[in-house]
């Protein structure tokens, strides 16, 4: 790795972090908006540093607000995983965006119901892992395949 990738991979790395502990009445709990995951597309444009610094700034975030090695692991693991398919589907960067979001909401909601009680979605009667899987899905959908796709086309754009 060049140092220019790296430096890159700890700015990425230092952002995220520092936006999940800044916004976190909304970075946590059973319904939330992480606003940092909207980085996570920036890796269809920089690559792997992006990839690295995602995973490593969601690491630090979720051991800032401790929940337990479950949110600390898994967390960073799901960046990892949706930064990749990101990365590696670059040229459908939409789909991209949409299709990354997914194994954060699997991953994270598979879990995140053990820390919080789950949202009632629209009234329904869901069991707790569904809901939870569902609401981090919605939120992760926002802020990656929304927000996150505008940051991505208004930086490709501006190249």
């Amino acid at each position: 790795m060049k140092t220019s990738e790296l430096s890159l991979a700890v700015v990425f790395s230092s952002l995220y972090a520092v936006l999940v502990i800044a916004l976190a009445p909304i970075s946590y709990g059973p319904i939330q908006l992480r606003v940092a995951d909207c980085l996570i597309p920036l890796a269809a444009l920089f690559g792997w540093p992006v990839i690295a610094g995602v995973t490593v700034g969601c690491f630090l975030g979720n051991a800032y607000f401790w929940l337990g090695p479950q949110d600390v692991i898994f967390g960073a693991v799901a960046n990892l995983v949706a930064a990749t398919i990101i990365f590696l589907l670059r040229k459908r960067q939409f789909l991209a965006c949409v299709l990354g979001s997914l194994p954060i909401g699997i991953i994270v909601g598979s879990y995140l119901w053990i820390f919080f009680p789950p949202p009632s979605i629209f009234g329904l009667q869901l069991p707790v892992w569904a809901a939870m899987v569902t609401s981090i899905t919605v939120s992760t959908l926002i802020a990656v395949a929304g927000i996150g796709y505008a940051l991505l086309k208004a930086l490709s754009s501006s190249s």
